[in-house]
């Protein structure tokens, strides 16, 4: 595995009800180098972002049972105010009815999504740059 010099290490907490998701959310995210914690709901990702460092970005699913990931977001951004949010959803018609508007710093992507995909997400929300293929050269069948 080699990582991407077109990408940039950042410490992501991955927040989702769905094992599967949660996986293929992680080990896309640690191909390229990337930190990332995991939590199977709001309540333990609020637990973890108390007790360790800040992270960069929250990537977490909309629609939880306990708590909304706009909930999650909100709650941890007062405390982490620069925090990004990437929200992953299947119900993004959904988002906006509740949500409103997107604020700042904040940006989602329908499921399902590509491992390319989800990487350019994260890199334009992080850095403001379009990685065009940020699985280019890796070779294996790991997502």
């Amino acid at each position: 595995m080699t990582q991407s010099t077109a990408i940039k290490v950042a410490r992501v907490l991955v927040v989702d009800d769905e094992a599967g998701i949660r996986e293929f959310v992680d080990r896309t995210l640690q191909l390229v180098g990337h930190q990332t914690t995991v939590a199977a709901s709001g309540k333990a990702a609020l637990t973890l972002a108390e007790s360790e460092a800040p992270f960069d970005l929250l990537l977490t699913d909309l629609r939880m049972p306990g708590m909304m990931g706009d909930e999650l977001a909100r709650r941890i951004r007062q405390r982490q105010p620069e925090l990004k949010v990437l929200y992953l959803t299947g119900f993004s018609d959904q988002l906006f009815k509740e949500k409103g508007a997107m604020w700042e710093g904040e940006a989602f992507l329908d499921k399902p999504v590509s491992a390319n995909g989800l990487l350019q997400a994260v890199s334009l929300l992080l850095y403001g740059e379009f990685t065009e293929n940020p699985l280019k050269g890796f070779t294996g069948n790991r997502i």
